[in-house]
């Protein structure tokens, strides 16, 4: 069977995936992207609000700076963010967002042709750089044609789906090819993962059906840790119903939180910021109104309104286009007349792949990793809105850079292209049962409860109880997997139904992980709210969970936060 090379492969094609490869090719190395989809339709082009950077053009700005965004950042990761990887990526955000702006990206503009910003919650100042509310969809947009102007190949409808590791070091990966059917080898001397996030796990979630973890897990079986997982940003305006993201855009425009009394209740949690207050803040203050019965519908399954009606219609169209389009198409009501439904969903993950500030392993050597499947750690306990399009940006870049550097001092291994057709064999073996339809279960039903439990035991209140109960249903669940999945479609060809049973897999995997870190941590930290542990816990708890999967179990240990600048202290707003 061929075997297919490229010095440097990119998995993934969102934004800190295509990033990548454009920084390796202007690097000089041989990189090449493998997706399971085109690239402008990967999810970044969901992210609404805008991308952060303290360039002071807003009047309230002006004495905006690299230390007081990276501090903002700090704060609002509760002290769990790595200071030195903070200061890094801060420090790239101006020329960062330049760049962008002069690949062609349509940053929408104060009257003095400045490129706008606007306030967020937890920042400072008013430092969002947006394109209107379709921020994510421009800036992918311009670095996949940033991407074709240089030659980048893609390869699309493919589905990595293992890394074959040898002593330790990457050798290449085993992919599925959706249009034939059948399983490729690819060798490379390094890999980018840019996989993005978990969403899928919950169901209940503004992510893509893309974003299910299984690049997450990919890594974690290749023998890289998984770090802070127990931390999921649960964003505070997801759509009711659905989960349809609602932009901090729209708060940051000046939307109001009401519950059923009419009341703007963030004056209770956060009187300083109000709605603008950090999303954990901003998603259990939410939460808590609707268990006190002061939102609408039921306590199980509750929201709250937003509302806009109070802004100039001008405004809301010109700023907020798309969200009252999405609202309008999925509640029927227009935000310039009527408040609209919100709920917290599951939103992103702060944690992920185990990689350093230069996005490199330390335990598998040409490993890195960049975007929301990873973690640095840039967002600690609680990410700050837009500067998630300026990781994936900053961090993408960084990963490129580092991996052509990389590669210039690599000697191709004489060994590699037997370990990729021993671990070929292992898949096909893999496929081969999966296709035999010999299980006796439902994968998809599996799927469900996995989502349901994750849902109800390790949502935005958490306690022991709950967590132990969530941990020994994933690992009963993970035990019916392996037992008895199996496909009803015998169709090679994109065979979707196997995409998502070879994703499953990793979910469970990746959900074990994410109970198991929750559990251990007594303390409540950004997201991460111990109703059974309240208060922050620094003696014990001012380090990253770093869980390993080691003969065929998850093994937690921790690891020291990197404090520099400054010291952890209460969080107010």
């Amino acid at each position: 069977m061929q075997i297919k090379r490229h010095s440097i492969l990119v998995v993934g094609s969102g934004l800190a995936g295509m990033r990548a490869a454009v920084a390796a090719r202007e690097n000089g190395a041989d990189v090449a992207v493998i997706s399971i989809c085109q690239p402008v339709r990967s999810h970044s082009v969901a992210a609404q609000g805008g991308i952060n950077a303290p360039l002071g053009n807003n009047p309230e700005s002006k004495d905006d700076s690299v230390e007081k965004h990276a501090f903002d950042t700090v704060k609002g990761s509760d002290y769990l963010a790595d200071q030195p990887a903070v200061l890094k990526m801060i420090g790239m955000a101006k020329e960062t967002v330049y760049e962008l702006e002069h690949w062609g990206c349509p940053f929408s503009r104060f009257e003095d042709g400045s490129i706008g910003q606007r306030p967020f919650g937890g920042a400072g100042y008013p430092r969002t750089c947006f394109a209107a509310d379709r921020t994510g969809h421009s800036v992918l947009h311009v670095a996949w044609e940033r991407s074709v102007k240089l030659g980048v190949p893609v390869y699309e409808d493919r589905l990595v789906i293992r890394l074959a590791v040898k002593d330790k070091k990457v050798q290449g990966v085993i992919v599925y090819n959706f249009r034939t059917g059948y399983l490729e080898m690819w060798e490379c001397d390094a890999v980018i993962f840019a996989t993005g996030g978990a969403g899928q796990i919950y169901g209940a979630t503004s992510n893509a059906l893309s974003c299910n973890a299984f690049g997450m897990a990919i890594a974690y079986w290749a023998g890289i840790a998984l770090k802070d997982m127990e931390f999921i940003q649960f964003h505070p305006t997801t759509l009711y119903g659905n989960n349809v993201l609602i932009s901090e855009a729209a708060r940051g425009e000046g939307g109001y939180l009401r519950n059923n009394k009419g009341e703007r209740f963030m004056e209770k949690y956060a009187p300083e910021k109000m709605e603008l207050a950090p999303r954990d803040i901003v998603s259990r203050s939410i939460y808590q109104e609707v268990l006190e019965g002061r939102g609408y519908g039921t306590k199980e399954n509750g929201y709250i309104h937003l509302d806009l009606t109070h802004l100039p219609e001008e405004q809301i169209l010109e700023r907020l286009p798309q969200i009252r389009e999405l609202a309008l198409i999925f509640t029927g009501q227009d935000m310039i007349k009527d408040p609209i439904p919100v709920q917290p969903g599951f939103h992103y993950m702060m944690g992920g792949i185990h990689v350093d500030e230069n996005c490199s392993s330390k335990e598998v050597e040409g490993f890195f990793a960049c975007g929301e499947c990873s973690c640095v750690s840039v967002h600690g306990a609680n990410r700050l809105g837009g500067n998630s399009l300026l990781e994936c940006a900053v961090m993408g870049k960084i990963a490129g850079s580092q991996a052509a550097e990389y590669v210039k001092g690599v000697t191709s291994s004489s060994e590699a292209k037997n370990i990729l057709f021993l671990e070929l064999q292992k898949q096909e073996a893999k496929l081969d049962h999966l296709f035999s339809g010999k299980g006796k279960d439902d994968p998809f039903s599996i799927m469900e409860e996995m989502r349901a439990t994750m849902m109800t035991k390790v949502f935005v209140y958490r306690e022991e109880g709950a967590l132990s109960e969530a941990l020994n249903k994933i690992r009963e669940l993970k035990k019916r997997f392996k037992e008895g999945a199996y496909l009803k479609s015998k169709v090679r060809e994109y065979n979707r139904e196997l995409e998502w049973v070879l994703a499953i897999e990793g979910m469970l995997d990746v959900a074990e992980v994410m109970c198991l870190g929750a559990l251990k941590r007594t303390e409540c930290r950004g997201c991460h709210w111990r109703l059974d542990h309240l208060g922050r816990d620094d003696e014990n708890f001012l380090k990253h969970t770093l869980v390993n999967y080691i003969e065929g179990e998850a093994k937690l240990s921790y690891l020291d936060a990197i404090i520099t600048k400054w010291q952890p202290k209460e969080r107010k707003y």
